[in-house]
């Protein structure tokens, strides 16, 4: 194994700054070391990544370029067991669930080095005559910025896309979780990707994502993380007029209706809001369920919310892990403090149940009112709320109530009720009678301080495009 892992930039190892260690949550002690990348490294990345798209990448090929994606899919491949393990030993995911994430990372090349070619403009009949036409071409530059809960899956999410567009990227993964963004500039660079195309820089990430934005090669800004955040960020690129999209958090409903089958949605739902340990900005922490079937579903989901398997993420049978640090424990203990005082229930969990990792119990609270905290902010921890409903349009104007947008999840076996109220839910994702929030062909993003654009689908791809319009007269 790497160590220290470095910088990635113009297709070698860089930096020099003193090394930090990285800290395993599931075992509180140091893993590796990481070299954080400076000011300079910021220019040099950048400057190369710009040099490289004009060198030859936004000009190859899309039949070529294609050809390179496929071969850094194969690549990711190869190694998708140590992607695996990486992604366990930096933040404490279940390790079945990381190797979804390494295969999911392929799936990511492979599915858009099959969109470069399908990348279309259009011809437009003018009024006075002549030939119109568009293009969509690549923008240049883009900088990368992504969170620590799905380090490697959401990494791809923004280079497949950027990179089959014809543009360079530069990567800037979370504090907590780099090395699987570093090994991923590695092997692209293996399979054939030129050199600065991809660059990787680990680091912290005030001063290197504010660099980024502000830098005046960078094109658009690509984000995913927390909406206090990407608003910052929002705010930095408006000086440059940069392009932005933004995946932020999420605060998202699960509505269960007395006639939907109440045993699956209980049985079923734990998972929609404890997997990743709750790091999830999609987790369904807001359970709406109709009043006449509320203590029928508590009952079931707290008995699957107990068999649920909390330990050693290397574990095959771990169903989720630690949290990715002391810190993010202690803010869902302190949600829960405050919960407790105010007279709410905790019909389980909310305790540390190991001496040593960032480990908490999967808490679920009842007795919540709207103007609660708990019930309004996000957490990103494993702590979900139940609150019974009465009437549909009601619950609705609760639901709608949250600043928040991004998915929800609706259960009911009437299909006119499943149609009319997903019509209704301001959320960019919505899953009927399961909890499918992610689909790699189709886009993905929120609605309202949950973000603007879309990552996944072709829609992502046309969002790292910009439209030309050509005209010949006749």
């Amino acid at each position: 194994m790497n160590s220290p892992w470095r910088p990635w930039i113009d297709g070698k190892e860089a930096g020099s700054s003193t090394p930090r260690a990285l800290i395993n949550p599931a075992t509180e002690s140091p893993c590796t070391d990481v070299v954080p990348a400076g000011t300079a490294e910021v220019e040099a990345a950048v400057t190369g990544a710009h040099r490289a798209f004009r060198g030859g990448w936004r000009d190859l090929a899309p039949g070529k370029r294609a050809g390179i994606l496929r071969a850094v899919a194969a690549k990711l491949r190869e190694h998708e067991e140590e992607l695996a393990k990486l992604e366990t030993m930096q933040m404490g995911k279940a390790i079945a669930d990381s190797r979804d994430e390494a295969g999911g990372a392929a799936g990511v090349f492979e599915y858009y080095a099959g969109a470069v070619t399908r990348l279309y403009g259009a011809t437009i009949p003018v009024s006075r005559g002549g030939f119109d036409y568009t293009l969509r071409q690549p923008m240049g530059v883009v900088a990368a910025i992504v969170p620590w809960n799905f380090p490697l899956l959401i990494a791809c999410w923004k280079v497949g896309p950027a990179l089959a567009a014809g543009n360079a990227v530069v990567l800037k993964p979370a504090s907590f979780s780099p090395l699987t963004a570093i090994l991923l500039g590695q092997l692209a660079s293996e399979a054939g990707l030129p050199d600065g195309v991809l660059q990787v820089l680990p680091g912290p990430g005030g001063s290197i994502g504010d660099a980024l934005v502000g830098h005046p090669l960078v094109r658009k800004i690509a984000f995913t993380g927390s909406t206090e955040v990407g608003s910052h960020l929002m705010e930095l690129a408006a000086k440059g007029i940069k392009r932005v999209s933004l995946e932020l958090g999420g605060k998202s409903p699960n509505i269960v209706f007395a006639d939907a089958d109440v045993d699956q949605a209980a049985a079923s739902s734990p998972m929609s809001v404890f997997a990743n340990t709750g790091q999830d900005c999609c987790a369904r922490s807001r359970i709406f369920v109709e009043r006449k079937v509320f203590d029928r579903f508590v009952a079931g989901f707290v008995a699957a919310t107990k068999a649920l398997r909390i330990g050693d993420p290397l574990d095959e049978a771990t169903q989720a892990g630690p949290l990715v640090s002391a810190n993010q424990r202690e803010i869902s203990e302190a949600f829960l403090k405050e919960a407790r005082g105010l007279g709410r229930t905790v019909l389980a969990g909310g305790d540390r149940p190991r001496p040593k990792g960032f480990y908490l119990n999967p808490a679920v609270v009842t007795g919540v009112e709207p103007a609660d905290r708990i019930w309004r902010e996000e957490i990103f921890g494993p702590v979900v709320c139940i609150r019974p409903f009465d009437g549909e349009d009601a619950m609705l104007e609760e639901v709608n109530a949250s600043p928040y947008g991004l998915s929800a999840s609706l259960w009911t076996n009437d299909l006119k009720r499943a149609i009319r109220v997903s019509n209704r839910i301001e959320s960019g994702v919505i899953s009927v009678n399961c909890h499918n929030s992610v689909h790699l062909d189709a886009p993905f993003g929120g609605f309202k301080t949950s973000g603007l654009g879309r990552d996944l689908g072709m829609e992502a791809l046309a969002n790292y495009t910009e439209v030309k319009n050509v005209y010949v007269a006749p």
